[in-house]
């Protein structure tokens, strides 16, 4: 541990302090007594001027010490609230309006493919076991496609059941392989429900060149989304001009 004292800020005026205060004693019996008065006071005025300010100077030094405190805090709450502004709160993935600003920036220079996943029959859950058991399914969704997919992937949550999974730079053929490992993880997940059903979900994928826009993905993938529902659901289509069905 340094035990290295800092040096004092008042060091030069400590001296001359001590010069005057050697010099007062000095003077009791050379100098006539006016004189000697005269210092004394000048010795006593000056003490008490270097007291006022090493006072002021600790004062300001705590002063700052709390607005850096302040500072910090103010980042942290800008950080929470920036953090707020772009989550879900119940599941911590992007909410609808980050996703749209996301997938809008990534299209400005890659390529990108959209995925958007709806879980089958979610009303059931939620009228059968209550909304706590179908926020619980909503946790379990997320909980598989974070263990699923990529570093480079961004999972969003876009309406109630309705998530997307933002791929940047993926083609056609490796999105599609995305969704149906992310349609098998959600099938096998013991989402624990009270009569010991399973969950699943329904998949729809699109895949555009850079320059398109976060309305024109997701409207293919919504398409081929409800095409997956309308074949029975559990099942991942992929959308390329013309829609198309891969079965589960």
């Amino acid at each position: 541990m340094d035990t290295t004292a800092a040096p004092d800020l008042f060091d030069a005026e400590n001296r001359a302090l001590q010069a005057a205060r050697a010099a007062y004693d000095a003077c009791a019996t050379t100098q006539p007594a006016p004189c000697r008065q005269a210092l004394g006071e000048l010795l006593t005025t000056y003490e008490r001027l270097l007291r006022e300010t090493r006072r002021l100077v600790r004062r300001s030094d705590r002063a700052e010490l709390e607005m850096n405190q302040l500072n910090l805090r103010l980042q942290d709450l800008a950080a929470e609230l920036e953090y707020r502004a772009t989550h879900d709160p119940l599941t911590d993935v992007l909410n609808r309006a980050a996703v749209i600003e996301l997938v809008n920036r990534h299209f400005v220079c890659h390529d990108l493919a959209l995925i958007v996943l709806d879980i089958d029959h979610f009303k059931r859950i939620n009228d059968s076991f209550g909304h706590p058991t179908g926020d619980r399914v909503i946790q379990g969704v997320v909980t598989c496609l974070k263990q699923a997919v990529s570093a480079t992937a961004q999972i969003g949550r876009v309406g109630g059941e309705e998530f997307t999974v933002v791929l940047p730079g993926q083609g056609g053929d490796g999105c599609g392989q995305v969704a149906h490992t992310l349609r098998r993880a959600i099938e096998a997940y013991a989402f624990d429900l009270p009569d010991g059903s399973g969950v699943t979900a329904s998949f729809g994928v699109s895949w555009l060149p850079c320059g398109s826009s976060f309305d024109e993905a997701y409207g293919l993938a919504d398409e081929a989304l409800y095409v997956a529902k309308r074949g029975g659901r559990n099942q991942v289509a992929l959308a390329a001009g013309h829609v198309h069905v891969q079965p589960a």
